[in-house]
């Protein structure tokens, strides 16, 4: 969704360009009435539209379990990083501002999506770490039994730390590994997901420890 007609035009055509259905919504009401009924696989978000801002409906998505699990990316002009930081709290898969290189988006809308292709469910593995289960075929975390609601950059940057627990992770190799290496992520962007993922898993939240200076690390059992 964009509120200005040249940039949602230049969007819609490299992205059908590349081969992505797309369907567009001049507002915030025409476009979470679309998505609950469409369910797509990603969404685009203006911060800045006329009636419900970008913020808002990527927090209703987010509390809706229909729509929980769709990909969202803030395309906008607001570029401070509190309005970043706050786009990924509220579970923002990536953040790009205006202007934009429309190859860049595309990259980076592949990345996202080529990630969320799951395994077969008979084949697919399941992580488990003291209290926490990974199972990615069905794209779900559980913590003490509970599901956690994971946004799909989440669940990619958890599974990198569980499968090799204690093995340290530069901020790059992170992102290098979120992004299947098509683009480098800012390094705050990183330290925001690490953030919500620490806060989603609650007591076991610290199962993901700082490394001073390098990085991040799955602690061991």
């Amino acid at each position: 969704m964009e509120d200005e007609e040249e940039i949602l035009e230049l969007v819609r055509f490299h992205l059908e360009r590349d081969g992505y259905e797309v369907h567009t919504a001049d507002s915030g009401e025409a476009a979470l009435r679309r998505i609950r009924r469409d369910l797509p696989d990603l969404v685009i978000l203006d911060l800045m539209l006329p009636d419900l801002d970008g913020l808002t409906i990527c927090r209703k998505l987010r509390a809706n379990p229909e729509t929980a699990g769709i990909a969202v990316v803030m395309l906008t002009a607001r570029g401070e990083e509190a309005d970043v930081v706050a786009g990924l709290e509220l579970g923002a898969d990536d953040y790009i501002t205006k202007p934009f290189s429309p190859r860049v988006l595309v990259a980076r809308i592949r990345a996202i999506l080529r990630r969320d292709e799951r395994p077969t469910l008979d084949l697919a593995p399941v992580t488990r770490h003291g209290d926490i289960e990974l199972h990615a075929g069905r794209h779900e975390v559980t913590c003490e039994g509970r599901p956690v609601p994971v946004t799909p950059t989440e669940f990619r940057i958890l599974q990198t730390l569980m499968e090799r627990p204690g093995w340290v992770y530069s901020r790059d190799q992170i992102a290098d590994t979120i992004y299947d290496g098509d683009v480098v992520s800012m390094t705050r962007t990183i330290d925001v997901h690490i953030a919500s993922l620490r806060k989603k898993l609650g007591t076991q939240g610290h199962r993901i420890e700082t490394v001073r200076g390098v990085g991040y690390r799955f602690k061991e059992s």
